[in-house]
């Protein structure tokens, strides 16, 4: 595997991979979520690219960006390990060059849930994803449905802007225990881990009790009552799988999601419903 912190060697690198090629974009702290990522690309592509970068521009003010979990040496064996081709990892004055003030303005779709608790993040999703499909010229984009909203966003912007790359959506990855795997959870006590899962548990009652014919309020109220005491509950919506607006009967595509705290770790998990 052929590693570079700089675009020219990066794009020399490229040059020399057979296409298709398929890219997946990561902050690194890699677990078999992203490696599904990775899987998902090799079987269907002849060469994979990986960028690792901790984008400062998706982190609020408050947000956990110094702390956010850093292993580039693990990273590095897990990728190569995995037959990855080129690992792009600058810096971060390659990706934002001083008085950088150019971002992607990602319309009303970011401005709910995630984009209302966090309202610069998609702003800077979308900023270093459209950099880095610009910069790589990838011809599949693999993106995990764990962050549902994300997966959205970076498929409005890649029809959007004309990018010619496809994008395809791998099904999450979780723990036995149902748990969606995420860098985050590293952050979890051992009591905040016994709880996460209950978070799943909800958005799985939320959907029986609406299958079941309850309204979606019902459902939700019911689903509340699954989750953990611990639990800090900010969202649990039924809502248009492209706009994310909320939905008050079932009309697939559709997800449910949610949000809640275990401590101070905020988890993020949906259900994806296809028909």
């Amino acid at each position: 595997m052929n590693v570079a912190h700089e675009l020219a060697p990066a794009r020399a690198q490229l040059e020399k991979l057979a296409r298709p090629l398929g890219f997946v974009p990561t902050m690194g702290a890699l677990h078999a979520g992203h490696m599904r990522l990775v899987e998902a690309a090799r079987a269907q592509c002849k060469s994979v690219a990986v960028s690792l970068f901790v984008n400062p521009m998706q982190f609020g003010p408050q947000e956990d960006f110094e702390r956010y979990p850093r292993d580039f040496e693990a990273d590095n064996e897990k990728l190569a390990a995995a037959g990855v081709d080129l690992l792009f990892a600058p810096e971060t004055a390659t990706i934002y060059p001083p008085d950088f003030s150019t971002f992607v303005d990602v319309g009303k779709l970011g401005t709910r849930f995630e984009g209302a608790a966090r309202p610069t993040h998609f702003r800077g999703v979308a900023t270093v994803v459209a950099k880095l499909l610009h910069m790589l010229e990838p011809d599949v984009l693999y993106l995990g449905q764990k962050d549902a909203q994300q997966t959205a966003v970076l498929t409005r912007l890649v029809r959007d802007l004309n990018f010619t790359t496809r994008v395809e959506i791998v099904e999450t990855v979780r723990e036995p225990d149902g748990l969606a795997l995420s860098s985050r959870n590293a952050y979890l006590t051992g009591p905040e881990r016994a709880a996460a899962p209950t978070l799943y548990a909800a958005l799985q009652t939320m959907l029986k009790e609406i299958q079941a014919g309850k309204s979606v309020e019902e459902a939700r109220e019911a689903a509340v009552r699954v989750l953990s005491p611990q639990a800090r509950l900010e969202y649990l919506n039924l809502v248009d799988a492209s706009s994310f607006s909320r939905l008050q009967t079932l009309r697939p595509p559709a997800f449910l999601v949610g949000a809640a705290r275990f401590g101070r770790t905020r988890l993020l998990d949906n259900l994806w419903i296809r028909t």
